[in-house]
């Protein structure tokens, strides 16, 4: 699992150095694929390959038909590139993520169990202010959080 807030830099080449703390988590159950991709064009999710495999098990069970499955395609597949850890431990994240994310210098990395997500680390600052609504409480009250 990955867990908590891990910053680092993303280079002038586009590369996320894996921050040790997931990089042990990749070593540990992954192999060196990835799939990088973002369903809104503001956040980097990066995926260990085999994760991101599971999901596309469960789209693929769905109609082609389906908006809601073609919507969500559309979207990782324009934002997404499969990609391989190099021996320092980088990830280069696809350059038209990085522009639309502003993922450039200093980012936040969190864990987000199965995958990780990197954003600007402005943007992550200005949205962690947003106060806790009572619909996040209420459902991770029916959850027995």
């Amino acid at each position: 699992m990955f867990r908590g807030n891990h910053p680092t830099r993303v280079d002038e080449k586009g590369r996320l150095k894996v921050p040790a703390e997931f990089k042990r988590t990749v070593d540990e159950k992954y192999g060196a694929q990835f799939y990088i991709t973002s369903v809104d064009g503001r956040i980097a999710q990066i995926y260990p390959f085999e994760e991101w495999q599971r999901i596309e098990e469960k789209l693929s069970r769905l109609s082609n038909f389906n908006p809601a499955k073609k919507n969500f395609l559309t979207r990782t597949n324009y934002y997404g590139q499969q990609v391989e850890i190099d021996g320092q431990g980088r990830l280069l994240i696809p350059q038209i993520l990085r522009e639309a994310a502003g993922i450039k210098g200093e980012v936040a990395v969190m864990g987000m169990l199965t995958y990780l997500e990197v954003r600007n680390m402005d943007s992550i600052r200005t949205e962690i202010q947003a106060p806790f609504t009572a619909e996040d409480e209420k459902t991770l009250d029916e959850l027995g959080i």
